[in-house]
């Protein structure tokens, strides 16, 4: 879908609604249909479910290190947490005092509007840095906090009429933050989904939206006439939207059970070969289609460095940053004209500096996809050198971000391994002996020293896929 075509539908499905609710109010049909039962346990209900979603989206965040799914799934725990608060405290049920559930109304969009304004954040900035070191632990205290908040809505009344959002005047304030926050998000996932073409962007954008037009039905129509009802189905569809983005991103094709399975495998390795989401796999064969010499270096980049970084005894966090980084280190080549990219002959300096640009195209793109601070040190720095000549921040020696030192040396190794469109391959004896010269000015020793430990303990591994990897060039 092209741009124009992307950017009409997406304010054709606005104004429907919007459309549909002014529509109501302007015929007859707009009647009083006080259903406090159906309010009362439908909303509670769905709200519960909604709940247990965004719950299982923020545990899936944490797996698939994103922390733009984090802010994500903390926006619609905010949302589904008061809004079933909303449903709860229907007036003639548990409660008796009507004040309790307009409010819940407007703090759960608010609260949902502001974690999706961070999520549309870019990864570099510093809120989101701090946020991201904590990430594990944001959903669990959140929670808390959710919690707390809801109790003392429930047992005081008086502290209801202490939130900021009572009155016609605080309603105006609130639903012009919510614009604020709601335009932002908007604009910076249209953005994005214009670039990347990820699902979750698109959904983010319909989800908001349609949350936006929910807070102006919210605050103009009149409770219980058949106008006002609209506003809990367009919050259910926000809902709904942002599980089928985050579904269709990071869920393989196949079963949903087995797509739950390969998010809990434990291994880097099973991380790379039974999970890899859609989107990242059309980014990296996005990224190899420019360059015909490079099919399955990705790949087998990220295989290597992986290897490598166990060698090292690395966590596990880092070993997925290694994956997930390694498999996504030259998507910046998707913007290098093909002229460049495959040129036979000797680059000039100026095409030599376009090249050179990848890493921080890549990074550039890959922060605001959600991706964790050391997948983009991956991204970023992969080509810095430990005497400092690399590019494209000049760094040396331990200023380079060791994920980044290890990366290096597994795209060095399959790169003089495989063929280009300038030379052919080598073999793995002259590639090591290249890598082994370079230690202590291309390469950090201490990885060189692993990698050399690595090699000679499985010969056979590295032997058999250079070696696979160049018949399979052959073939081409």
């Amino acid at each position: 879908m092209g741009r124009n075509k992307t950017l009409a539908c997406f304010f054709i499905s606005m104004a429907i609604p919007v459309i549909g609710y002014i529509g109501i109010q302007l015929t007859p049909y707009d009647v009083m249909y006080q259903a406090p039962h159906g309010h009362f346990f439908i909303v509670s209900l769905v709200s519960a479910l909604a709940l247990a979603l965004s719950l299982l989206i923020g545990v899936v965040a944490v797996r698939v290190r994103n922390i733009k799914v984090t802010f994500l799934s903390l926006a619609y725990v905010s949302l589904a947490a008061i809004f079933m608060l909303h449903g709860l405290s229907t007036p003639g049920f548990l409660l008796h005092h009507s004040d309790m559930s307009a409010y819940a109304a407007q703090l759960s969009v608010l609260l949902a509007a502001f974690w999706l304004w961070l999520c549309s954040m870019s990864g570099d900035r510093a809120v989101v840095r701090r946020l991201t070191s904590s990430q594990r632990w944001l959903l669990p205290l959140w929670c808390l906090l959710l919690l707390a908040l809801g109790i003392a809505m429930w047992n005081n009344q008086d502290f209801v009429h202490m939130l900021p959002i009572k009155g016609e005047t605080s309603k105006r304030v609130t639903t012009c933050c919510i614009l604020l926050l709601n335009s932002w998000t908007i604009m910076r996932n249209m953005q994005i989904y214009l670039r990347s073409r990820f699902p979750l962007q698109l959904a983010i954008v319909y989800s908001t939206g349609w949350m936006f037009v929910a807070q102006i039905i919210m605050v103009t129509g009149q409770h219980w006439r058949l106008s006002w009802w609209l506003y809990h189905i367009l919050l259910l569809a926000s809902v709904i939207s942002i599980i089928g983005g985050i579904a269709h991103e990071h869920l393989n094709k196949g079963s949903l059970s087995l797509s739950i399975k390969l998010l809990f495998k434990s291994t880097p390795q099973d991380l790379i070969h039974t999970y890899i989401s859609p989107s990242v796999r059309e980014l990296v064969v996005a990224t190899e289609e420019k360059d015909a010499y490079t099919a399955g270096h990705n790949y087998r980049v990220a295989l290597y460095a992986l290897k490598l970084a166990e060698e090292l005894g690395l966590p596990d966090s880092q070993l997925k940053a290694i994956a997930h980084g390694g498999l996504l280190h030259d998507i910046g080549k998707l913007n290098i004209p093909d002229g460049i990219l495959n040129k036979p002959g000797k680059l000039s300096a100026e095409e030599r500096l376009i090249i050179e640009q990848h890493p921080l195209t890549g990074y550039e793109l890959c922060k605001r996809l959600g991706f964790m601070l050391e997948e983009l040190s991956v991204i970023r720095s992969h080509h810095e050198k430990w005497n400092g000549s690399g590019y494209p921040d000049r760094l040396a020696g331990e200023n380079i971000p060791l994920v980044a030192r290890i990366t290096a040396i597994a795209d060095v190794y399959d790169a003089l391994t495989s063929s280009r469109s300038y030379r052919k391959a080598m073999s793995h004896e002259e590639a090591m002996n290249i890598l082994l010269k370079e230690s202590g000015s291309h390469f950090d020793p201490r990885c060189m020293s692993a990698w050399g430990r690595l090699v000679q303990e499985q010969e056979t591994f590295f032997l058999d896929t250079v070696k696979s990897n160049q018949q399979s060039r052959l073939e081409l």
